[in-house]
């Protein structure tokens, strides 16, 4: 049996699901954990190593709990009750529909510390935590709009794919995205859809939500690009689509092929953890025109460092955010991309 750096523990429910490094000896180790959208998504994955390697480091233990197939805020909620009933020292929690879980199981938070990650509470809930650590999805979801502007500077048809329409981080990228190609922030149009503004319109039945695994991604955009509607932008809000690369490369690479012979292919940008070399050659092959990353493990690691200040009584900043970094297909190797 292969013995890895972390397991996972499953509960009774089915639902709780927990990943830890073994502690050294400590005189009194504390207990945290991450509550994911969904314990086996990568960026969650790669965020619960993090925050456990940095646990270990000082003698603590840092789970990663969640939901085991999908992301569900019923789900997540009741993951949430557990956790609460668990004793921990401190829980930071992605949250997936602010207002749900603030009137179901974050009434009994009591004096449990909590902190957000990777999706904050919305406005108002925000109350409810002492922090946030992770990427200000606004300027994130900016930032993938400069990438759509890089590779269509005269604007062009939109669609962007997410996951749950309640996702307050995603919901935030797609804010972010339409203020940056509508360029400028207007009063009275958060949640528009963009009408031609700056020559930016949205396809009319985008965006494409509840693509919050692979499978459903990838159905929802051969069914578009299959589709007599023209698209000259594909912006995925999440790395759903290229968990497993040759996936991807199985179901989309004849069908962008063909459009390619039509002049018809459009340009498609994804935002994901670290790709890995597997993701990367999608680059490398044009599969993919660009991705913009976001650094998981130190979001973990910055969890953990967070949660145990407070532990301690010590003071932390409302907000600890990440860095992001671009990568670009390989014709486009070493072009700037304003930022």
């Amino acid at each position: 049996m292969k013995i890895l750096p972390f397991f996972r523990l499953p509960f009774a429910t089915g639902l709780l699901f927990g990943m830890a490094l073994s502690t050294i000896a400590h005189a009194e180790p504390l207990r945290f954990a991450l509550v994911a959208k969904w314990i086996n998504h990568p960026f969650f994955i790669q965020a619960g190593k993090g925050c456990a390697e940095a646990a270990q480091a000082e003698g603590d233990t840092c789970l990663l709990l969640g939901p085991p197939d999908s992301s569900h805020f019923r789900q997540q909620n009741e993951v949430m009750e557990q956790a609460l009933k668990m004793g921990l020292d401190g829980l930071a929690l992605s949250v997936t529909n602010s207002a749900w879980l603030a009137e179901h199981a974050l009434k009994e938070a009591g004096q449990t510390l909590l902190i957000t990650f990777d999706s904050d509470l919305g406005p108002h809930e925000r109350h409810l935590r002492k922090g946030y650590v992770g990427l200000d999805n606004l300027a994130f979801g900016k930032e993938l709009g400069m990438l759509a502007q890089h590779f269509r500077p005269q604007g062009g048809k939109l669609c962007i794919l997410s996951g749950n329409p309640e996702d307050t981080n995603h919901q935030e990228r797609i804010e972010g995205i339409r203020q940056q190609l509508r360029g400028q922030a207007e009063k009275g149009v958060a949640g528009r859809r963009l009408r031609g503004e700056k020559g930016w319109s949205e396809l009319a039945r985008c965006p494409l939500y509840r693509a919050a695994n692979q499978k459903d991604a990838l159905i929802k955009l051969t069914t578009l690009l299959a589709s007599s509607n023209p698209v000259d932008v594909i912006i995925s809000t999440g790395s759903w689509l290229i968990h497993q690369a040759e996936l991807y490369r199985q179901q989309l690479g004849p069908l962008l092929a063909r459009q390619e012979e039509k002049a018809v292919r459009p340009t498609i940008i994804i935002a994901t953890p670290e790709p890995g070399a597997a993701q990367r050659a999608l680059l490398d092959d044009g599969l993919v025109q660009a991705y913009l990353s976001m650094e998981s493990q130190e979001i973990g690691r910055q969890s953990y460092r967070m949660m145990k200040r407070l532990a301690q009584g010590k003071p932390v900043p409302e907000k600890v955010l990440v860095d992001t970094h671009i990568y670009l297909s390989n014709p486009l190797q070493g072009t700037r991309v304003d930022r």
